[in-house]
């Protein structure tokens, strides 16, 4: 791994990690606060923790939104829907229109 342009940084666990960004996520913490069931295991670290930052924790929940506003919330990209859309219609939500 090439650290070129990038500044070694250590989380509040004292992991230390590269970044060439100021995100403070420690991949490492991440890494180990993925939940590994549900439907938050399915998404990506920045769209799991898009939803968390805004309360969005279950299905129930997140039927309450819109696509449109989702999308909104820092992190969320296009590719997280189709699997958002398909845990909702498995439990028999959808995304409020």
């Amino acid at each position: 791994m090439t650290t070129r342009n990038k500044i070694l940084k250590t989380c509040t666990k004292g992991h230390k990690y590269y970044k060439s960004s100021d995100c403070p996520t420690c991949p490492r913490c991440e890494q180990e606060r993925k939940p590994e069931n549900g439907f938050l295991a399915l998404l990506s670290a920045p769209a799991r923790r898009a939803l968390e930052n805004n309360e969005i924790v279950s299905l129930q929940k997140l039927s309450t939104y819109s696509e449109t506003e989702i999308l909104k919330f820092h992190g969320m990209g296009p590719a997280s829907l189709p699997k958002l859309r398909a845990a909702l219609k498995e439990e028999g939500f959808s995304f409020r229109e």
